[in-house]
């Protein structure tokens, strides 16, 4: 994904976070979410939204994440962006795998979050080992 963002192309960017997405979900044996790349982040004086998640009553729930941010245009950081991805990606785990009624920002949500990210970033999270002499 960091090549995707680095060549600030949404469609590319879009196909790697849907990969993302698909496999997370397969993995878990839950229906996929659609993944939608916009442009610039839409903003109001206190805050930039970073990504949505959309439950729809027919056909696939959706995640809306944008590549820019609001007030300088620029693509963001790609883990911030796989970030946002697995924090929407957590709200539809939540209904479709879960069942919950609710998907809120308890301390378990940003558990399964951070634990997610750990799983497809392992080197990033952990550190590296150093080669064994």
């Amino acid at each position: 994904m960091p090549a995707a963002l680095e060549s600030a192309r949404s469609e590319a960017v879009q196909a790697v976070a849907q990969r993302i997405a698909d496999g997370v979900c397969r993995d878990l044996g839950v229906l996929a979410v659609r993944v939608r790349v916009a442009a610039r982040r839409p903003h109001d004086r206190r805050r930039e939204l970073h990504g949505l998640y959309t439950p729809k009553a027919t056909g696939r729930d959706e995640i809306t994440l944008w590549m820019r941010t609001a007030k300088r245009g620029q693509v963001v950081a790609y883990r911030t962006f796989l970030r946002t991805l697995l924090h929407e990606l957590c709200h539809h785990l939540d209904y479709t795998l879960l069942r919950l009624r609710d998907s809120l920002h308890t301390q378990g949500f940003y558990r399964r979050e951070s634990s997610l990210f750990t799983v497809l970033e392992p080197t990033r999270t952990m550190g590296t080992r150093a080669p064994s002499a």
